[in-house]
């Protein structure tokens, strides 16, 4: 009997093709969507996952604003540990990591600079469940002077050939030597903590490198700080005891924990290890999933429910011949699970042809394998269930028609039944318009972002840094900078130079945070944290800073190095409304008087998902970044690319032995919104699909209704209605269910954009003209769907529709 269903059930498949079409590639992207978006989910929900790691907390610094703790940096000290563990029996082990960017390492001759390192405790390969593919994990950071490798970064340097036992050095040739102890074996995972390379903290405590660091105890809160607590301890109280825990010193601070395995998307304060997800970006994306699958099955549902009118006869021919209602019904799912079957075929090689592209497209490694499908197999199971779930209702209605009724074709659509099919509308065209609206508000909150004046023009202005190889003295790099500074300013195309700790767009790795600072009044601030960095006379031109008050550093700086520069917000925050008043005032913090020379305008120097911070600028001539400006000879691509190269003609002329690096201030600045542009790219694409999927299940609709009431619109016509008033008796309800899917759709999408847009401190505004183009736009596209069969039964012969009367 199943075999005898299956036949008839591929042959009625094939028959229908155009129906068959429809249902097979609306379901195919429906699942394929799903698809993707869930890979991506799982890929971010993945991060720092791994035997233990629900025991795993890091400790981090809360701050007292007022009367109120709000969390402090990602970072906390050097003691913070050792000390917790000391006092709490609840946590079992701890590791430190200090982190050090975009350094090289030197093997030999060889050079492998663009690196990441931490120095960190041994317990860390425990407490991560990290597993070494060479060396021994229980003595590889024990000594000094140790280091770990990655497997990839092993290959590079070694090759095939053992790396254990083999020396190199840091930063430049006159480094100690470090001896190769292990490799650390790569098992792919996804960490907010990412290292080339591991160090034994214990050279932390010889390592001239970091001789000025050794006295800091409760002082310098730059340590990545992470627990192993006892699985059966309660966290939750720990966390209490650990904020109500006292040091002596740290009067407005205190220690907090937050889980491991929540860093990734619920974190986001100062000093991150990298830039983390979003946990709002992907509860929207899983919300689009479950609309796009959504709209697939109420697509199956519409097509099938109006295909079932033109099999009235079929089932009637059936009912009469001895077919039970079980039977039926049995047939009717056997289609439903054959289409899907297909679709979900289709939607896997989809994924497969696809995913590089969209890989590409949303800037990650996304990838199909056994953990990856042990995460998607609980979802392919809702799906396939939804499925199942989304074809009952087309063979329960099937199996219902009368024999002798479905065989004169007089079915006529159930109270219940209009009810189902309005409802399948408006659900229809609430995801619709919801999608339309939160498309339109992404799109315009990504380009108010790229859009919007941030107070320093960072055009044509690049970074140059490099690592000098061979260790010179102080004093003589100093003079060969200047003579390479006093070069490029006679090229045609540099317009002006600077040096600088950091600039806008560059995080907050270079800057730095203290609190503790002595108005001018005398009153002191112990509370509020603040930021400051170091920066020449030609910043603020080359940057094109406006001065609201004062000027640059005075000209005689170079002798008084206590002239600062403030933001207007630092000088509200000290209590002072008139710009003016600040000036030539004392401040006094990092144990010195400095006085204030000028008040700059507001800039945003972490972009606008922040808001501008008190910053203090500091004279300082031997900042690691040197700026140049660009002028506009070297405007095009080409006259950059060009100028680029003869500048590193001259800086390996004034420096043989080193590397040179450069970075576009404008294409930093930006790449702090990509994960905000490729959430806007995916959520229109995901939304044009499923605009797509809906329509096709409108014009299922479409074909119910006609189907429905063509002997009406037979009779109209005979009685003289016009093309028009037909077209006008059909599409009026679908107008009408716009209308109210739309007051329906708005306060949710109000709601729901209100809540993402929560997440930037400067955003677009959610003008009235974007609901109501997303209303236009819906209307727009379900006229267009339903317009074409419309027009048809509007046209067609009445009395076709009239002959069996």
């Amino acid at each position: 009997m199943n075999k005898l269903f299956l036949k008839i059930a591929t042959r009625y498949l094939l028959k229908n093709k155009l129906y068959s079409f429809i249902n097979i590639f609306g379901l195919a992207i429906g699942v394929a969507s799903f698809i993707f978006i869930m890979l991506y989910v799982n890929y971010e929900r993945s991060y720092d996952r791994f035997e233990g790691s629900e025991n795993v907390y890091r400790v981090y610094m809360d701050y007292l604003e007022g009367d109120e703790w709000v969390p402090g940096d990602a970072n906390a000290y050097i003691v913070s540990a050792p000390t917790l563990k000391d006092e709490f029996p609840e946590i079992i082990d701890f590791a430190r990591l200090r982190q050090v960017r975009d350094i090289l390492l030197l093997q030999q001759n060889a050079i492998f600079d663009h690196l990441k390192g931490s120095l960190t405790d041994p317990s860390f390969l425990q407490i991560f469940d990290y597993s070494l593919s060479q060396g021994d994990a229980s003595t590889a950071l024990n000594e000094p002077y140790s280091i770990v490798l990655t497997e990839a970064l092993a290959a590079k340097m070694f090759g095939k050939e053992n790396p254990l036992g083999k020396a190199l050095k840091i930063f430049d040739s006159n480094s100690p030597n470090f001896t190769v102890t292990g490799v650390l074996k790569d098992d792919n995972r996804n960490t907010h903590i990412k290292n080339d390379f591991l160090v034994s903290f214990k050279t932390f405590y010889t390592w001239d490198v970091f001789e000025r660091d050794w006295k800091y105890t409760w002082n310098q809160n730059m340590y990545f700080t992470y627990i192993q607590v006892d699985p059966m301890a309660n966290a939750v109280q720990l966390q209490n005891k650990i904020k109500n825990f006292k040091v002596d010193g740290l009067l407005h601070e205190r220690h907090n924990i937050e889980p491991l395995e929540d860093i990734h998307l619920y974190s986001d304060k100062p000093y991150e290890a990298e830039a983390n997800g979003s946990a709002s970006r992907i509860t929207f994306l899983m919300a689009i999933a479950l609309i796009i699958i959504i709209l697939s099955w109420l697509n199956y549902i519409n097509l099938s429910t109006a295909k079932s009118l033109e099999r009235a006869k079929e089932t009637g021919i059936r009912k009469v011949a001895g077919a039970l209602k079980p039977q039926i019904i049995w047939q009717s799912v056997l289609e439903s699970m054959l289409l899907n079957i297909v679709s979900v075929i289709i939607a896997f090689l989809v994924v497969l042809a696809l995913l590089p592209l969209f890989n590409s497209y949303i800037g990650k490694d996304l990838s199909i394998h056994l953990s990856s499908l042990k995460g998607i197999l609980p979802m392919l199971g809702f799906v396939l269930f939804g499925s199942l779930l989304s074809g009952l209702y087309p063979a329960f209605v099937l199996s219902k028609y009368s024999p002798a009724k479905a065989l004169k074709g007089k079915i006529q659509t159930s109270g219940n039944g209009l009810i189902v099919r309005k409802v399948l509308i408006m659900g229809q065209f609430l995801a619709t318009i919801v999608l339309l609206i939160g498309t339109i508000i992404v799109t315009k909150q990504i380009k108010f972002l790229g859009n919007q004046p941030i107070g320093a023009d960072l055009n044509q202005v690049v970074a140059l840094n490099g690592q000098v190889l061979n260790s010179i003295p102080d004093s003589l790099f100093t003079n060969k900078l200047e003579t390479f500074k006093k070069e490029l300013v006679k090229f045609p195309f540099v317009e002006i130079t600077s040096q600088a700790e950091t600039y806008p767009g560059d995080g907050y790795d270079e800057l730095n945070s203290n609190s503790g600072i002595t108005f001018p009044d005398g009153t002191r601030d112990d509370k509020r944290i603040t930021y400051n960095y170091a920066v020449d006379q030609n910043y603020f031109e080359l940057m094109d800073i406006e001065f609201i008050a004062g000027g640059p550093f005075r000209q005689n700086s170079e002798g008084n190095s206590t002239d600062i520069v403030m933001n207007e917000k630092f000088v509200r925050f000290m209590g002072i409304s008139n710009m003016e008043d600040a000036i030539d005032k004392t401040v006094e913090f990092f144990g010195r008087d400095n006085t204030i020379v000028g008040v700059i305008k507001d800039y945003h120097h972490f972009g606008l998902k922040t808001s501008i911070e008190p910053m203090i600028l500091r004279y300082d001539k031997q900042g690691s970044n040197l700026l140049v400006k660009f002028n506009e000879e070297a405007s095009s691509v080409s006259g950059m690319t060009g100028a680029i190269g003869q500048i590193q003609e001259k800086w390996t002329g004034q420096f043989p032995q080193s590397t040179f690096n450069y970075t576009f201030l404008d294409q930093k600045f930006e790449a702090q919104y990509k994960e905000d542009k490729a959430f806007g790219s995916a959520f229109q694409v995901f939304t044009i699909l499923a605009i797509l999927i809906a329509s096709m299940g409108l014009f299922g609709l479409t074909s119910y209704t006609v189907i429905q009431r063509r002997k009406e619109i037979g009779i109209r016509k005979v009685n003289g209605a016009t093309i028009i008033q037909i077209l006008s008796l059909l599409n009026k309800d679908f107008v009408k269910w716009v209308g109210l899917a739309f007051i329906i759709a708005v306060p949710i999408s109000w709601y729901a954009m209100h809540r993402w847009l929560e997440g930037f401190a400067y955003k677009t505004t959610m003008s009235w003209w974007v609901f109501g183009l997303a209303g236009i736009l819906a209307l727009i596209i379900a006229l267009l769907t339903v317009s074409w069969q419309s027009f048809r039964a509007a046209v067609a012969n009445p009395v076709e529709a009239l002959r069996n009367e």
